[in-house]
């Protein structure tokens, strides 16, 4: 049971790249604990940025973040964390299997537990035909598979999942987003990145739209309807974020 202390928070929070490119700035966020958290926005708009930042992947700027009121950089707050990347991140030398083992002693399991537990995911997310397969010579459906698979791993807290069906055939969409709902029904705080606004709509409590490294607009998705007079909640995205706009703008103007 939740003792009231925020999933996630975020104070000010600044990165600029080597570059001069603004990632974020001064963005403030603050998570429920056990809510599903959508956040939604262009191609950098700052959200790979932001989940990074989380997961202390990169050096921030400033600012401040604590997950479930640990200091994001803390041990204690990274057992607490399995992210599901957009781009995969697997070991191309190891099987299914090791590289589910292997992640679990990176978090401190020992090699029973891990091993148990690695043969439970494998049966979750229906891998156990490719179980001693290496990594490389697995379908783009199989490795979304294996990186959830090994986000959960470690059975977090605070799950975020970044573009995790991008790419995917419906089936195995229908398959991810069943057992993503009975992990938030059993308590588990999600965050989701998506660019299908339809799956965000029926998935999430409360979204966030991000432009310019800041949050512009956050609601549940019925209140953001409501707020930009939207009978969807793509209307909002493009009132609100889309760099598409101004072009969506003038061709209307220009429609007979």
């Amino acid at each position: 049971m939740s003792d009231g202390t925020p999933a996630l928070t975020i104070e000010g929070l600044a990165k600029t790249y080597d570059d001069g490119t603004v990632g974020l700035e001064g963005l403030d966020l603050e998570v429920p604990a056990g809510e599903f958290f959508g956040l939604l926005g262009p191609n950098g708009a700052g959200k790979t940025t932001l989940i990074n930042s989380v997961c202390n992947l990169i050096r921030t700027s400033g600012g401040r973040i604590s997950v479930f009121g640990f200091a994001h950089d803390s041990m204690d707050a990274r057992r607490l964390v399995g992210v599901a990347e957009q781009d995969p991140n697997l070991d191309r030398f190891l099987t299914v299997r090791e590289s589910l083992v292997y992640h679990g002693g990176y978090f401190g399991m020992s090699a029973a537990t891990a091993a148990d537990r690695a043969d439970e995911m494998i049966d979750v997310f229906d891998l156990r035909a490719k179980a001693h397969v290496r990594t490389s010579k697995l379908s783009g459906g199989m490795k979304r598979r294996l990186l959830l698979a090994r986000a959960l791993l470690h059975e977090p807290r605070l799950v975020i999942l970044d573009e995790p069906t991008a790419g995917v055939d419906i089936e195995l969409r229908h398959d991810l987003w069943s057992y993503i709902r009975l992990l938030h029904r059993q308590g588990t705080t999600i965050l989701l990145t998506t660019h299908y606004l339809e799956e965000a709509e029926s998935l999430c409590e409360d979204i966030a739209l991000i432009a310019g490294g800041r949050i512009v607009a956050r609601d549940t998705p019925e209140g953001l309807k409501r707020r930009y007079d939207a009978a969807t909640l793509e209307q909002v995205y493009l009132q609100t974020v889309s760099t598409s706009l101004p072009a969506v703008m003038a061709a209307e103007a220009e429609a007979p």
